[in-house]
């Protein structure tokens, strides 16, 4: 709290740099979205990664540690007016309680900002962004509370359609409450679609007391092939690798505490898939068409789907397109003799 709401007033205080966006090209859509969120809400962002997944219309999305709410109104224009996003933050200084109500924008954002701007930043702002985007009513909101305790926020089980979270799982200390949270205000066939840190091996207790590292998403990073074992304890399918990009943290001081350790980037896709929702392999046709990804859909590392392709996919796949968002978007049908073979593959 005292690391984001106090000592970073804006990304260029960061020391490392882990929680810096890769420089990817954004896809058009996403480049579009982002030319109309304030400036401000630009300034005090802090990710490490791209949290926008695909065939977003009308979806309801929560936020896990939404800071100033830059990937929030990127999104609240990608769902439309019918969709909803809210985002939880344990940072006081950056976001609103649910009761406060925002002031009046300034008729044009400042070019700097004082310190006591950083104090509920996100909510701040919604008067000024459901202008910009032409909505007749919000459709984002920004609660103040704990990602591993949604439920004292209010949110309720099985109301979102997807839950996103940008390099700040990290910091929280129990991973596992945090998925599990995320698994229970999802609806089934919801997806958790986040990047965060994560570490080539378990850290060393003077590492993951650091207080610097910790506030620069290093010393609370996950051993990667725990996030395999805590999601399946959780109940959600086999994590989907998207991307992955090596950190370099920059700072000859830090890189002395952290030894031989190497820190990676990475996005990956989680769904609650309900039980039985398919028995086997399969074979997917793309029909096309969702925004921004007419004619190709990326899924993940391994699966790339063409319009009109027919794709052979494992079980795991099958079901994940079966019971989610996408169903609409493909013809799935059993069967595929490459697809047995996919099986069991990581």
């Amino acid at each position: 709290q005292d690391y984001y709401g106090k000592e970073l007033q804006k990304s260029e205080d960061l020391k490392t740099n882990a929680c810096i966006t890769s420089t990817r090209p954004l896809p058009k859509v996403v480049r579009d979205a982002l030319a109309h969120v304030h400036e401000e809400v630009v300034a005090r962002y802090y990710g490490c990664g791209l949290v926008i997944p695909e065939c977003l219309s009308s979806c309801w999305i929560l936020d896990l540690g939404s800071g100033s709410g830059r990937d929030c109104y990127l999104l609240s224009q990608l769902v439309g007016e019918q969709g909803h996003v809210t985002g939880i933050d344990m940072t006081k200084g950056q976001v609103w309680h649910r009761s406060g109500a925002p002031p009046h924008p300034p008729s044009s954002p400042p070019t700097s900002f004082p310190s006591s701007c950083q104090v509920e930043v996100a909510k701040k702002h919604i008067a000024y962004h459901m202008d910009k985007f032409g909505y007749r009513k919000p459709n984002v909101e920004f609660f103040h509370g704990y990602m591993e305790k949604l439920g004292d926020a209010g949110l309720a089980d099985e109301s979102y359609d997807i839950v996103i979270s940008n390099c700040v799982i990290n910091l929280a200390p129990d991973k596992k409450a945090v998925l599990q949270e995320a698994f229970r205000v999802l609806k089934p066939g919801g997806e958790m679609y986040f990047s965060d840190v994560y570490a080539s091996q378990r850290l060393s207790e003077t590492v993951r007391k650091h207080r610097v590292l910790w506030g620069e998403c290093l010393a609370g990073a996950l051993y990667w092939r725990d996030l395999y074992s805590i999601a399946e304890e959780v109940g959600f399918s086999p994590p989907c690798l998207v991307t992955a990009s090596p950190i370099t943290i920059g700072n000859k001081e830090l890189e002395s505490i952290v030894g031989d350790c190497r820190f990676v980037s990475a996005t990956f896709r989680l769904f609650k898939v309900p039980a039985g929702s398919w028995a086997g392999p399969g074979q997917v046709i793309y029909n096309g068409g969702i925004v921004g990804h007419e004619r190709e859909l990326v899924f993940d590392a391994n699966f790339t789907f063409k319009e009109g392709e027919v794709v052979d996919v494992d079980a795991e796949m099958a079901a994940i397109l079966q019971s989610s968002r996408f169903a609409e978007e493909f013809l799935i049908r059993a069967g595929g003799a490459k697809a047995a073979a996919l099986q069991g593959c990581c």
